[in-house]
């Protein structure tokens, strides 16, 4: 084994153990300290996460930029490692309290919700890496709704595992985004059984997507939900769970997406993954360390500017 891999493998093993050490604390401590202890451990991991810390940083300034000071953007980078231990220690505490997650999450908008079900095509839930995503599923699944979820695997198979039995525990499909045809296959499924389906579309897709601009900037963007859309005439609502002062949450359902085929495939397409990310920014804008900075949206480049540099 190369230094690379025996490295890479040390990482994932300490941040197993870590997540051991945070789970059993959450369930050791009374529940209203946990989001203090989250706190503590957001703030250690702002500092001591430096590669994560920096993405972070990066990507806040191709966003914000040109409108916060650099003060400001390592604020929201800081708060938003907080979020994230938030969302982490809720989701090793609140599972096994199920009344807790029905009282602590509620809906908004949801006649846009049965709107859309009422059809019986089947609900594409489109949303990001944003808030406490995961708890809305399981708020979902409490709520008597069937529920199934296109997630890419963790590259730690302990820690899939580890929310698998907790998806498992509240009846969430779990639709791994590869192998791709399974992927397809198991979401057509989803969808022609009237169930919702969750796509977060926020991620860096490298090839087979599209491009469409992400504050200000092309980012490459996947077309599933559209696609599937279109194959199934499944109804696409946009959908986000924002944390609350109280460290409460709420659900809120868009309108769905009214869908109008273009003369030409890719243009309709496009266009409607640009609206899907324009709202994806727009939450954003609204609530900026929700969002999880730690990724590397902007990574894939168009070909043009390849070309161009």
């Amino acid at each position: 084994m190369d230094s690379k891999k025996f490295r890479k493998h040390v990482s994932y093993f300490i941040g197993w153990l870590f997540l051991v050490a945070c789970s059993l604390i959450a369930k050791l401590i009374p529940g209203k300290h946990i989001y203090s202890f989250a706190r503590i451990v957001g703030g250690l991991g702002y500092r001591f996460a430096s590669r994560q810390r920096k993405i972070a940083i990066e990507g806040l300034t191709v966003a914000f930029g040109k409108e916060k000071s650099a003060r400001q953007i390592e604020k929201i980078a800081r708060d938003c490692f907080i979020g994230m231990a938030k969302s982490g220690i809720e989701l090793v505490y609140l599972p096994a309290k199920p009344e807790l997650v029905t009282s602590r999450v509620r809906l908004e908008g949801r006649e846009h919700l049965e709107k859309a079900l009422s059809k019986g095509k089947g609900v594409i839930l489109v949303s990001a890496h944003f808030g406490n995503f995961p708890l809305m599923l399981l708020r979902l699944s409490r709520e008597g709704y069937k529920t199934g979820a296109i997630m890419r695997p963790m590259k730690d198979n302990r820690v899939e595992r580890f929310f698998m039995r907790m998806r498992d525990a509240y009846k969430i499909k779990t639709i791994y985004s590869i192998p791709r045809k399974t992927c397809v296959l198991n979401s057509l499924k989803s969808l022609r059984a009237n169930e919702l389906l969750f796509i977060p579309l926020d991620q860096n897709f490298g090839t087979g997507g599209v491009f469409v601009d992400f504050f200000g900037r092309k980012a490459a963007t996947a077309i599933g939900p559209i696609v599937l859309a279109q194959r199934t005439e499944a109804a696409v609502v946009p959908c986000f769970i924002v944390r609350e002062q109280d460290d409460s949450h709420r659900i809120i359902f868009e309108p769905p997406l009214e869908l109008a085929q273009k003369a030409d495939d890719r243009e309709t397409i496009t266009l409607y993954i640009q609206k899907i990310t324009d709202i994806i920014e727009f939450y954003i804008r609204q609530y900026p360390a929700a969002w999880g900075w730690i990724h590397r949206r902007w990574k894939s480049r168009p070909q043009s500017e390849k070309e161009g540099g």
